[in-house]
């Protein structure tokens, strides 16, 4: 029997959060309100080394970070903030840089007022400025720096690092209770309070609401869901997400991704980073990769086009249409930081790679371009289908090469026809 119900295409809930601009130079990057979802990393080399940093942030631009935070602990890192942003420039990279700040920065961004202006946003740490009296004093000094120069704070909370006394202010409060929290909503109401409690201080200093961004990282997947719906149901502020300390590989790529979709569904969370431990000798792009996988698997942005490829199975035994596939993806993604400036639209590209007649014309032709290659027993054919229509077939030793050069020609007549009459 037919079900009377219609089935409603899943789309993520509306944000309903602030507005904040980060801005450097010609570049301004909108987060909050309507804005896309930004995506967001961090650099791991030794900040005084300016140019090996310039080199890592430009890296992580290439590959799609739309914002780079910069360890500034030291006097030698914020004296070297400056030199790192003339070389990005003389690089042709205008990504803004974010300054991640603990328990100095007070005096940093006083004494080295170069560092304070050139950075577009700084990172606030309310957990680590100051204990007892000196808490508000130098929290006001770092709020004051960056209403000074015009710029955004993030006031990030840490359960790491989390603020000792407020903490026992609560566990002590909870303790009255005639029924007491557990010990883990104890923690959860810390990590909201004391980023909605510095948000308003700041506030209260003058500095605009549109301006702050808080954030409440935890390591753990429940943890997370369960702190940042609370956070989001207390405060309309732009909110930043990520599950701090997420890990290496797949356990890392796999904690981030339930938590961030999960809350990002729910229309939670305008910026992101997935804070990966890389694989030795692996690129620290990868955070940038897996962050970007998350929005466009979600239906939220688009940054590379798409590769669907099946699995492969017993009738698929060759290796072909998986070596196919890697090349194929590999070399879009290589294009991208070129192709986005020649061929707007490119990104939203859909290309299918499969491995044998099952499921590969039909998935051939929901793509933009497809190849559906010959599994087992089958005959070394293998038929090219673009925009739904078969358009040829390829034979023989050559078929990654000439299937690659298809793809660049439908790119071309395609995206490059559309760039065309846009400039004209």
């Amino acid at each position: 029997m037919a079900c009377d119900l219609p089935i409603e295409f899943a789309t993520p809930r509306p944000r309903h959060s602030r507005q904040a601009r980060v801005v450097w130079g010609s570049r301004s990057v909108t987060v909050g309100g309507d804005a896309p979802v930004r995506v967001q990393s961090m650099t791991n080399t030794d900040t005084a080394d300016a140019i090996g940093t310039a080199i890592q942030v430009k890296e992580l631009a290439l590959a799609g970070s739309e914002m780079v935070r910069i360890t500034v602990n030291t006097p030698e890192a914020a004296q070297a903030v400056p030199h790192i942003r003339e070389q990005l420039d003389r690089m042709g990279i205008d990504v803004p840089l974010i300054g991640d700040f603990h328990y100095n920065g007070h005096r940093l961004l006083t004494d080295f007022p170069d560092c304070a202006q050139t950075l577009s946003k700084y990172r606030i740490n309310p957990g680590n400025v100051g204990k007892g009296s000196k808490h508000d004093k130098q929290f006001g000094q770092m709020i004051e720096a960056a209403m000074r120069w015009n710029k955004p704070v993030r006031i990030g909370v840490n359960w790491g690092s989390l603020d000792q006394e407020l903490l026992a202010s609560l566990m002590d409060q909870n303790s009255l209770r005639s029924e007491p929290w557990d010990a883990r909503q104890v923690m959860y109401e810390a990590l909201v309070s004391s980023a909605i409690d510095s948000a308003r201080r700041a506030e209260e200093m003058g500095m605009p609401g549109h301006q702050i961004i808080p954030s409440c990282k935890v390591s753990g997947v429940q943890d997370l869901i369960a702190v940042y719906r609370e956070l989001a149901r207390r405060c309309d502020y732009a909110l930043h997400l990520g599950l701090t300390e997420a890990g290496m590989g797949a356990k890392g790529t796999v904690a981030s991704s339930v938590a961030l979709s999960i809350l990002l569904q729910e229309g939670i969370g305008d910026t992101i980073r997935v804070s990966l431990t890389p694989q030795p000798g692996e690129a620290r792009t990868q955070e940038v990769v897996v962050a970007s996988e998350i929005l466009q698997a979600l239906g939220l942005r688009s940054f590379n086009p798409s590769v669907t490829a099946c699995p492969g199975c017993g009738r698929t035994t060759s290796s072909t249409f998986q070596e196919l596939t890697k090349q194929i993806d590999d070399f879009l993604r290589a294009q991208m930081p070129v192709w986005r400036e020649r061929y707007p639209g490119v990104e939203k590209l859909k290309v299918a790679v499969m491995g044998c007649i099952v499921n590969g014309p039909g998935e051939s032709k929901h793509a933009d371009i497809g190849i559906s290659l010959p599994g087992t027993g089958e005959a070394p054919a293998a038929p090219v289908y673009i925009d739904g229509e078969k358009n040829v077939t390829l034979r023989g030793e050559h078929i990654a090469q000439e299937f690659q050069a298809i793809v660049e020609n439908y790119i071309e007549k395609r995206f490059g026809t559309r760039h065309t009459a846009e400039t004209v």
